[in-house]
């Protein structure tokens, strides 16, 4: 059975969609099954991962309004099969964006998304919900739906706030809606070593959360931040590129930590 995911920070910028992709290559560069689903309106997932999200004939927004299977709107990339690190894509565009209003006067509407990814839990190993940075319909369906979040974060002044907010979040979905949800752990994205306030907030990071903290650092990399422009992943769009090293290690310690027991 698929362990599930919410890649969810209510801070933007802080590289979710970029550790989504990326985290879905490189678990299925080791041989993960991965599904990446996209619940994001402005789609960089799904074009990140090489699919066109103008020209997708289903998506995520069919699935939300019941009108589609996952099964039906999944697609796998070519790019991503001639790459060698081919995952599924549960694509997203712009209509998504209605799907918040059109889902207000529906039944279970927080639990769509749920619902929709009990019917394929065991075509994969791993399911990674790219969430949009707030708390919305769409965030709420990807935790009602997770068994866990992986939040990633820099370390700055200002993510330790927005992190607190976060946690509590968590913690309300927890108590009221879904029992299974947890914090999995915090990664430490686009980190500058020689920067020392980031070493110090790291440094609190891990004095605070402990375990919470996952070992791996991903480090600010230019070759990251190019790669969605070519449609690709970091870690196929450069292999060798030090950022794509780190999330092949990510990608190791997530399974290695037995989460998905």
């Amino acid at each position: 059975m698929a362990q599930i995911f919410c890649i969810a920070n209510q801070k933007g910028g802080v590289g979710k969609t970029t550790t989504a992709v990326n985290l879905a290559a490189g678990l299925a560069r080791i041989g993960q099954r991965v599904l990446l689903v996209d619940l994001d309106p402005q789609g960089n997932a799904t074009m990140g991962s090489g699919v066109d999200k103008r020209a997708m004939a289903l998506s995520v927004y069919d699935v939300l309004l019941e009108s589609a299977t996952v099964a039906e709107a999944v697609t796998v990339p070519e790019k991503l099969k001639e790459a060698g690190a081919a995952y599924a894509v549960l694509g997203a565009n712009r209509e998504l964006a209605g799907a918040e209003v059109e889902l207000v006067a529906e039944q279970r509407r927080e639990r769509r998304l749920k619902d929709a990814l009990a019917a394929v839990a065991a075509d994969y190993d791993f399911v990674l919900v790219d969430c949009p940075p707030s708390l919305s319909m769409l965030t709420l369906n990807g935790l009602c739906a997770a068994q866990g979040v992986i939040v990633p974060m820099q370390c700055e002044y200002f993510a330790l706030e927005g992190l607190t907010d976060l946690t509590n979040t968590i913690k309300q979905v927890h108590a009221n809606l879904n029992r299974d949800l947890r914090l999995i752990g915090l990664l430490r994205v686009m980190f500058d070593s020689r920067i020392t306030l980031q070493q110090q907030v790291s440094e609190q990071l891990k004095a605070h959360y402990g375990n919470k903290v996952f070992d791996t650092l991903i480090p600010r990399n230019v070759r990251l931040a190019e790669a969605p422009s070519y449609g690709l992943p970091g870690l196929l769009f450069d292999p060798s590129a030090k950022g794509s090293k780190a999330f092949i290690a990510f990608a190791q310690e997530l399974v290695d930590r037995g989460v998905r027991g």
